[in-house]
């Protein structure tokens, strides 16, 4: 079967990912490469990555796009794998420094520079697959940054192969739906494609009538839509509810329940790599030195030798890590007020025992970043390490004791199977793909609640709970450590079912 994927992040880039969706795109284009399958990536040069050191151009695009005749390049990139790795360029996709992958233009205007870059994207893919010598059995769609494929399939004039061929769409965040005006803007459905007519109510927001739902385009006019767990599937079925802390379907439920009763929809859940046998944990003073070594994470090295200065010497009884995007999905639990001003970050970082040390890298919002640096100042044993690494995740998961990952809600999550790989517990909030991943009291520990408040003081005492279990029961600790590194969420796992369930007529 000849596959195309085509998306916004490909983690075989070197600064190609962002975030999960980048992780995807390295990892299951290979598992199935491995079954026997020809694989191909698609993604934006963005400016920057046609320049990578040995990429071919071998094609030129020809393609409509806001009522002009367009000439879009195509290269090949010489990534060592049974996988082809695609970019396409045109300047109309680069915003911003080169290689920039999204752009942020604030709640005024949302998705305004994104979704016209990515319209072009769309644009280009279709054209390409009427003009490819080889095109796809299957072409596989990710997240709203390519939806405008399956407009163009259905709305179009011509693109016969296109029509012919099938099309699946792998929803990955449904927070993010890229809306847009219908019309009206530079960055709309009438600006992009001016002489492509279609009925009003099959592209417009159920919600907002003015506006097209990238998102929600996906999942009326694929053939078939996917989830990346099966969790997170049954929770979009049904109405987000804020007061009570959940988070569903985002205004989309009455789309998605009826790709459900259709039969388009499916939850497969992603997977994780496994290289083999966890290596040694690295001493204390190892991962002191590393943290160190990263200095974009700390404002300057006066801060850096506070910081790492109010840690102990030698290694705490515990060590808890968290790793992920500082955003509201991530983060909120961590700063809810569960009591007299105090939230639950602070709550874990005051309880019982005091020998243990909180390590937290990521970055993201800025409110909440400040917020987290602020505590740390309160608090010398909770180490804030704002920004990302390429190298640190890894000797993070496999130094820390418990791992703590109470999204508010969670597609997949891959930081949990991380962490279980390496054999560290985790605790995390049982939604989506965490209740997927983690069972409770034997690979790691889960907490629920009935409003966020609710939610946040859960998330304390199971905090405190499993810290109880390593301290008392240590033949217990062991076993769920064990079980943890023991569990397997393979690519291999996930591509069959890929195979079977969404790419099969």
């Amino acid at each position: 079967m000849r596959i195309w994927m085509a998306a916004s992040e490909n983690g075989a880039l070197r600064g190609g990912k962002v975030g999960g969706i980048g992780d995807v795109l390295r990892d299951l284009p290979l598992a199935l490469a491995e079954k026997g399958h020809e694989v191909a990536v698609f993604t934006p040069a963005y400016g920057a990555f046609h320049r990578i050191r040995g990429g071919e151009r071998v094609g030129s695009i020809r393609l409509e796009f806001a009522g002009r005749r367009r000439v879009a390049a195509l290269y090949r990139l010489p990534v060592k794998s049974s996988v082809t790795h695609y970019v396409i360029e045109h300047s109309l996709m680069t915003v911003g420094h080169a290689g920039r992958i999204y752009h942020d233009d604030g709640p005024d205007n949302p998705f305004a520079t994104d979704a016209s870059r990515f319209a072009f994207f769309s644009a280009a893919m279709a054209a390409w697959v009427e003009q490819s010598p080889a095109p796809p059995d299957v072409l596989h769609l990710h997240d709203w940054h390519t939806s405008l494929v399956l407009f163009l399939r259905r709305f179009a004039d011509g693109l016969k192969r296109l029509k012919r061929t099938r099309c699946v769409f792998t929803i990955h965040n449904l927070a993010y739906q890229g809306i847009r005006p219908l019309a009206g803007h530079r960055s709309s459905l009438e600006a992009w494609f001016p002489d492509i007519p279609c009925r009003k109510k099959a592209v417009a927001d159920s919600r907002y009538p003015d506006c097209i739902n990238l998102m929600a385009i996906a999942v009326r006019l694929a053939d078939k839509v996917n989830t990346v767990s099966a969790g997170y599937m049954k929770e979009i079925l049904e109405p987000s509810d804020p007061e009570r802390g959940f988070i569903g379907g985002e205004g989309l439920e009455r789309d998605l329940r009826e790709a459900e009763s259709s039969g388009r929809l499916i939850g497969i859940l992603n997977g994780c790599t496994y290289p083999g046998p966890a290596g040694r944990r690295p001493g204390w003073s190892r991962l002191l030195g590393a943290i160190a070594r990263e200095r974009h994470l700390f404002r300057n090295q006066a801060e850096a030798r506070q910081a790492l200065g109010c840690l102990p010497g030698r290694r705490p009884s515990s060590v808890l890590i968290s790793i992920g995007r500082v955003t509201d999905q991530k983060s909120a639990l961590f700063l809810q007020e569960v009591e007299r001003g105090r939230t639950a970050l602070e709550a874990i970082l005051a309880q019982t025992p005091r020998d243990f040390v909180f390590i937290m890298l990521g970055s993201g919002d800025s409110a909440m970043e400040a917020q987290f640096e602020a505590i740390s100042q309160q608090f010398g044993h909770f180490l804030f390490l704002r920004g990302y690494s390429e190298s640190l995740p890894d000797q993070l998961y496999a130094a820390g004791d418990l791992f703590l990952m109470p999204s508010s809600f969670e597609p997949c999550g891959i930081s949990q199977m991380l962490a279980m790989r390496a054999g560290q517990p985790c605790v995390v909030h049982a939604v989506g793909g965490l209740r997927d991943t983690v069972v409770g009291g034997k690979t790691g520990f889960r907490f629920r609640g009935r409003t966020p408040l609710a939610q946040a003081r859960q998330f304390v005492r199971t905090v405190a709970g499993a810290l109880e279990v390593k301290r008392a029961d240590p033949e217990r600790w062991r076993a769920i450590c064990q079980s943890a590194a023991a569990e397997r969420f393979t690519w291999e796992a996930s591509a069959e079912n890929y195979l079977v369930k969404l790419y099969a007529n």
